[in-house]
């Protein structure tokens, strides 16, 4: 319903506001109470004189009257009319603001609390997939309850057992209670733990990436004419054999590519050609997977959009994630199977371009890239190990195809029709009810 239109909403709403009645408000401004009536329900067009005598009579800015709602708030109670569906009235959501605000702020409020709890139950959700220090102690607390469990069958058994066989399964199962209860205090430790450090780095693969953002995903040291991997994999300061590992394939991606393309011009033409990866691969003569690399490496601070990437192997797994607002990826797989990059599998060499859309209520859209191409050299014997890439710019201009709808985890994707579904949702139960 047009603005305009919604004048008599916000009359109605300020002549109830000051306990006026319909019919001493309508001789007030000298028209007869039926036609007031028409005009409080947007039947009746009103301006001018009428509009200033009416606003007169309430005592307000005649703008007020038909300045409508705050556009921002417009905008948050559309995106949480989407998590219903066709089920909320999008069309009168103007009306709903105009004449409760106070309501309509609480909608806003709310529909922003629900997307920041989604994405901390796809952070939990990740967290408990591959935590090692929780799969330690729950590991811990399995084993201690499997020894009691063990004992305690013998104990109560069949079979008699002399005094000190006896003596010694009750100080087996002491024992075994004793770690159990220690076990358990850890982990209760550990899963109450602030904020803070729970987002500690938990797995080398998060680790590398941790450094990597400190370093604005743009490894100076590795753009000089002599390169030393070894000293910026030292000089990172990981705390084990595997993270240095990773960092240290990475860097090799990283000056591999650096030298292909030259970053004094790779700058100047992703400016001049629009960041097009298969313009920029034509123009250097360079493979498709290393420009999407060099394009999500260029440097913070110099005018670059942000782009996000991700890398990973024929399993699935991710080897790389470089995480822009709105995207990121489970780390330790289930991802959803609809992204580019693992369609990439299925078209080996062959460049993707696609354009997606994410659940919930901000249809997010991103412009995606993708490539699998081999990891390893050529060779007669075996077939090739192949390595998917994929460069995520956020916000792409509107195609002429509608996007993909993709998700990034069945586990919190509310989209019940999919077919690619491989398990209920946790979250956005309202969104999928009818």
């Amino acid at each position: 319903m047009p603005t305009r239109r919604l004048t008599g909403s916000r009359i109605r709403e300020k002549r109830l506001d000051q306990g006026l009645r319909q019919a001493a408000v309508a001789e007030a401004v000298g028209i007869s109470p039926s036609y007031l009536n028409l005009i409080e329900h947007n039947r009746r067009r009103i301006a001018g004189k009428l509009l200033g005598d009416l606003a007169r009579v309430l005592g307000v800015d005649a703008a007020l009257l038909t300045a409508g709602a705050d556009n921002d708030l417009l905008d948050q109670m559309r995106d949480a009319a989407a998590l219903l569906g066709d089920v909320a009235e999008v069309a009168r959501v103007e009306e709903l603001a105009a004449r409760y605000p106070g309501w309509s702020r609480l909608i806003a409020v709310q529909a922003r609390r629900l997307e920041i709890l989604e994405g901390r139950v796809q952070s939990l959700t990740d967290r408990m997939a591959h935590d090692p220090q929780l799969a330690a102690s729950l590991h811990d607390v399995i084993s201690s309850v499997t020894a009691i469990r063990s004992t305690a069958s013998i104990l109560v058994g069949q079979e008699p057992l002399d005094a000190d066989w006896q003596r010694r399964f009750h100080e087996n199962i002491h024992k075994d209670s004793l770690r159990l209860a220690a076990s358990s205090e850890a982990l209760i430790a550990y899963l109450d733990a602030p904020g803070p450090d729970n987002d500690r780095p938990t797995t080398p693969l998060e680790e590398v990436e941790t450094y990597l953002a400190k370093t604005g995903f743009h490894i100076a040291a590795l753009e000089t004419a002599d390169p030393d991997r070894a000293a910026v994999v030292a000089q990172a300061d990981l705390s084990g054999a595997a993270a240095r590992h990773l960092l240290d394939a990475i860097c090799t991606l990283y000056v591999r590519d650096a030298y292909a393309l030259p970053l004094a011009d790779f700058d100047l033409a992703c400016r001049d050609l629009g960041y097009d990866p298969v313009a920029l691969a034509q123009r250097f003569g360079a493979g498709f997977g290393s420009v999407l690399r060099r394009l999500s490496f260029l440097p913070p601070g110099a005018g670059h959009p942000p782009m996000g990437l991700a890398v990973c192997d024929a399993s699935g797994t991710l080897r790389y994630l470089k995480s822009v607002p709105g995207f990121t990826m489970p780390r330790a797989g289930g991802a959803c199977p609809l992204w580019p990059i693992f369609g990439a599998f299925s078209r080996p060499a062959q460049p993707l371009r696609a354009e997606v859309a994410l659940p919930g209520p901000v249809q997010t859209r991103f412009l995606c890239y993708a490539i699998a191409e081999p990891h390893q050299g050529p060779s007669f014997d075996s077939a090739p190990v192949l390595q998917s890439t994929m460069l995520v710019l956020p916000d792409p201009a509107e195609g002429a195809l509608p996007p993909t709808q993709v998700g990034m985890s069945c586990r919190i994707c509310a989209r019940q029709d999919c077919a690619a579904r491989r398990e209920p949702a946790m979250i956005g139960v309202m969104a999928m009810r009818d």
